[in-house]
């Protein structure tokens, strides 16, 4: 039988939300072992002089407790 717990991760990126989604498990799993999964919980953009200057993710990374 496994634990597994959920944290959550904010990552942002000025290229895109793809980009940033990445930076943001490659730096989960970094720290963390285990990591099983990511569920993006949320998206959004920082707008300035009407242009999209960074985009943000929200992440709930799944990881399992030895």
């Amino acid at each position: 039988m496994s634990v597994a717990r959920v944290t959550e991760v904010i990552s942002s990126s000025s290229k895109s939300f793809d980009d940033a989604i990445k930076k943001g498990v490659k730096r989960a799993t970094k720290t963390l072992e285990n990591v099983s999964g990511v569920w993006i919980k949320d998206q959004s953009l920082d707008i300035r002089n009407d242009e999209v200057v960074s985009y943000k993710v929200v992440l709930k990374v799944t990881f399992i407790l030895k």
